[in-house]
């Protein structure tokens, strides 16, 4: 399995109360995505779709970020549209 493929399954897993996020990821990035979840629960996209989003993007972003995912992923059109792509967003 690839680890791409290992944090999608633990996504799957962890929608329903906790935001799983990569191992690599600190604190910070868990409370970015957890965030980004929220911000997006009304899209109507499936729980782990909005999370590997979430992720995606946060992982584009700089670790010196002080914008939401949020905020940020409207100046990064074409972030957004590559994580976009790569989640499964419909």
């Amino acid at each position: 399995m690839t680890v791409r493929n290992l944090v999608l399954a633990a996504l799957a897993v962890s929608v329903t109360a906790v935001v799983a996020v990569p191992a690599f990821a600190d604190a910070d990035d868990a409370k970015w995505i957890k965030q980004c979840m929220k911000d997006n629960a009304d899209q109507g996209q499936p729980a782990t779709v909005i999370a590997a989003y979430c992720s995606c993007m946060n992982n584009k972003m700089s670790s010196n970020e002080t914008r939401s995912i949020t905020e940020w992923e409207k100046s990064h059109p074409r972030e957004e549209k590559a994580c976009s792509k790569e989640a499964g967003w419909k």
